[in-house]
């Protein structure tokens, strides 16, 4: 179980199930090879210097993935309750740090559903907040997801596969308006109308169920213009779909700054035009003290007022770091602080 933190001993009262933690490796494993390779984290030095974990502060990584930032944030001295709604990404964070033993508990949740993971464990608040809303490169790499467009796979995409939702029900069951709108709002595809009345006529005499032919579609119909594979977008969109990636921040942004305690730091870091926006408008209207409106009389205050922004323009990765990882190009890092 994690320790008692002498700075705030209330936040934290462990019931007695807790001692026998069902996903909690046993103290002294060591992590498995393929560990080292499962994603490499990004803004990992950024997001730790500006979340100041230390001795005696619980973060809570809802995002955990492959356990990097989680690793960095035990190796800072707090202690972590790791969340990630993916199974495999579960098991693989409870082998790779079993050697912090009791410092770590390692929950599969959605972070939307946060609140349920902390009142089973008797924690009141956290000391801080990790979300890295990026796509772990292991399950992109793995075609039984169904997330390459590269490898053939079945058209998947759930990251958590208790759910129902498929790409595959979406893609041969969603009206062409809605797949147009889908593509474009979702995937900001430029030739979103185009690409969904091509499915829909081709699914009515075979109805797609694996990645590779509705890649191969889509790079038909619209061709290929400069390195990005032209059906990068439609997937991003199916993927966003299917696990309602917007939704869950929505909530999930509330409910982690609800727990926060005061002082307390959330760092998000998105991939997406659409996340950022989210956090951005999110920090933004908790962090005003004062509305006004020209047809009020006078200014009021904000109910939603509780936090500071730490961070008035998003921290993108350096050069150095784009280059080794192209795949963090695209990210930005916003973080905010709790004040009351």
């Amino acid at each position: 179980m994690l320790r008692q933190h002498a700075v705030n001993p209330v936040w934290f009262s462990p019931p007695a199930w807790l001692a026998v933690d069902p996903l909690a490796p046993e103290e002294g494993a060591q992590p498995m090879e393929e560990d080292f390779v499962y994603h490499r984290p990004v803004l990992q030095r950024e997001a730790l210097e500006l979340l100041k974990p230390k001795p005696g502060l619980l973060i809570l990584d809802a995002t955990c993935g492959g356990g990097g930032h989680t690793e960095a944030l035990l190796e800072s001295g707090a202690d972590v309750l790791a969340l990630d709604q993916d199974p495999d990404a579960v098991r693989h964070v409870s082998e790779r740090l079993a050697q912090f033993g009791r410092r770590i508990i390692v929950r599969q949740a959605n972070f939307r559903h946060a609140n349920c993971v902390l009142n089973e464990l008797g924690i009141r608040t956290i000391g801080g907040a990790l979300l890295d809303l990026g796509v772990s490169s292991r399950q992109l790499e793995n075609a039984e997801r169904g997330f390459s467009f590269i490898r053939n796979g079945p058209l998947d995409m759930r990251m958590n596969p208790r759910t129902s939702l498929t790409a595959a029900t979406i893609v041969n069951e969603y009206s062409e308006e809605k797949l147009t709108r889908l593509f474009r709002e979702l995937g900001e595809e430029p030739a979103a109308r185009r690409i969904a009345t091509m499915i829909v006529k081709m699914r009515k005499t075979s109805p797609f169920r694996e990645t590779l032919p509705l890649a191969r579609t889509i790079e038909k119909l619209v061709g290929r213009h400069g390195r990005q594979h032209p059906a990068t977008q439609v997937f991003q969109a199916l993927r966003m779909e299917v696990n309602d990636e917007l939704g869950a921040l929505e909530q999930g942004l509330r409910v982690l700054t609800a727990r926060l305690e005061r002082g307390g730091r959330i760092a998000v870091i998105t991939f997406h035009s659409l996340e950022d926006r989210i956090v951005k408008n999110f920090f933004r209207d908790h962090s005003k003290e004062w509305l006004d409106r020209p047809e009020w009389p006078e200014p009021r205050r904000n109910p939603d007022y509780d936090l500071a922004l730490v961070t008035p323009k998003p921290v993108e990765p350096s050069e150095e770091e784009q280059r080794a990882n192209p795949r963090s190009r695209s990210a930005k890092l916003r973080v905010a602080k709790k004040i009351k």
